[in-house]
Order: C-alpha cells, then structure tokens, then sequence
C-alpha cells in the first residue's frame, strides 16, 4: 500500500531551538528529475527544540530520524526530543573518544596553543582528513541509512551536532545515490555557512582573548561548511573505490534494485506529476 505523505511547503520555517535545518527537495538529478519536497531533511540537533519546533517537526510525518551524534555529544547536548510516532535511530559517525583532547583545546586553550594547533592550514587539513576517514570508515554506517530509506524509512531528517559535517556527508551520500547533480549537493552543502545557519561557538576559556578576532579567524575552519571538505570525501571515494558508483555499489553494498527503490522514495522523474 502506498503511504500518503504530507504535503509540505518548501519554504523554511523559522524554528527557535532548531539549527540549520532544511528540506533539500528540489535539487535537480543529472537526468531530468528533481528531489521531492518532504522527503528528505537535514539539521543540526533536536535536543533544544522548543514546543513551537517540536509541533512543526512532528507535522512534518517523519518516519526516521537519523542521530549520528556520539555519546559525548549527546552528553553535552542531551537526547533529541521526542516526536510522537517517529523512529529515532542514533547511528554514531565518528567515536566518541575521537579527538576529545583537541575538542577541549578549540573550547578552552589559549591563543598560542590554538596558534600551534590550528595555524597554517592545520584545521582546515584536519576537517578534511575527517571526511576522508568518514568516507573510508563509516561504510557500514552509511549502508545502514541507505537501506533503511530505500526500504521503509522516509520521510527522514538527518542530524548531527551541527548539522554540517557528518549530516552534511550523510545528505551528500544519499544524493549521489539517486543521481543528484555534483554542483547541487556542494551548493546545498555550503549553505550551513548562512549567519542563521551556523553552529554557535561558545568556549570555556576565561581569558581576555577568548573569542578576540585572532581565535575566531583560527577556530572558523572547524566551524565553516568548505566546498574543499566535500570535495576531499568524493575524492577519497574515487582513490579507493576508483568511481563514485564503485563506492555505492561495493562500498555500500547498494544494488541497481535497492537504488532504484530509494529514487523511487526520493525523487521525481521529469515527466512525473
């Protein structure tokens, strides 16, 4: 039987608790077609959802909601809120014990520290070094979700911490499965950098200096959503595997069968109503 899904406006909502969150309905794919509106969301965590946000989330007729926060994220931020009705799934993207000295150096060390840390390029080396590992790592990870979606598991919304690197790869990795164009998953990508969109930076550190424009212009690559981290995912995926389809194929394990029913799910053809 065919599920009736909401009819919901592409216009985004102005959610109060709720970062970085949209529908990525209407990127165009390379043959025609485009995302439906509805389907597929993405944004940073729900934890601080308010009433007003939880009620519109819960109208949106979500079936998943895929958490790839780890344990210590969700020990910061706490557990997303609860919708009536829809599945949470945590599914953890990196391990929690991963970078934990570095992540109290971003939010408490001083500026030489962050200097020695950070300068010359090494944040935004290590960001990208990060998506390469996502990519390389985290198949089992991202099989998981595709399947689910392809099967059973939309609407979903997609979320992380920020919602910018492992929901933003996630995103990325679903789009290419059903054939959306190179240039239009980067450019929703990059639009975690919109002032409304942005995770805040909020740091322990005490000292006079502890958000001067020094710290900000050496914290702003772990912050900023760059094409280049994107880019060094999809690169990875051709160094390893030799093509995208390679990776989707052996890499996730996806089948011509599960990817035409995950397009199904997600997109609409040219000449569908």
């Amino acid at each position: 039987m065919t599920q009736q899904l909401p009819q919901v406006s592409s216009t985004e909502p102005e959610l109060t608790g709720v970062r970085n969150f949209r529908d990525v309905g209407g990127l165009p794919t390379e043959d025609g077609g485009s995302v439906r509106f509805g389907r597929l969301y993405r944004s940073g965590h729900l934890a601080h959802a308010t009433e007003d946000d939880a009620a519109f989330l819960a109208g949106l007729g979500l079936h998943t909601v895929f958490d790839f926060r780890n344990a210590a994220d969700r020990k910061v931020e706490g557990a997303d809120v609860e919708l009536p009705g829809v599945r949470n799934v945590n599914i953890p993207l990196n391990d929690p014990a991963d970078g934990k000295e570095f992540w109290k150096l971003v939010s408490g060390g001083e500026l030489d520290q962050l200097r020695e840390a950070l300068g010359d390029g090494k944040a935004a080396d290590r960001m990208s070094d990060s998506y390469r590992k996502m990519v390389v790592e985290r198949t089992a990870e991202h099989s998981r979700v595709l399947h689910a979606m392809a099967d059973d598991s939309v609407p979903a919304l997609m979320h992380c911490a920020a919602g910018k690197d492992r929901a933003g790869l996630s995103i990325a990795i679903s789009l290419l499965a059903v054939g959306v164009e190179r240039e239009a998953i980067e450019a929703d990508y990059v639009k975690s950098n919109d002032p409304h969109r942005r995770y805040k930076i909020r740091r322990s550190s005490t000292s006079a200096d502890a958000m001067a424009p020094e710290v900000m212009e050496l914290l702003s690559p772990l912050f900023d959503a760059r094409v280049e981290y994107l880019r060094a995912a999809f690169e990875t995926m051709e160094q390893t595997w030799g093509t995208v389809e390679a990776y989707l194929s052996q890499g996730l394990g996806l089948t011509p069968e599960t990817r035409e029913r995950l397009r199904r799910s997600l997109v609409t053809g040219p000449t569908e109503v």
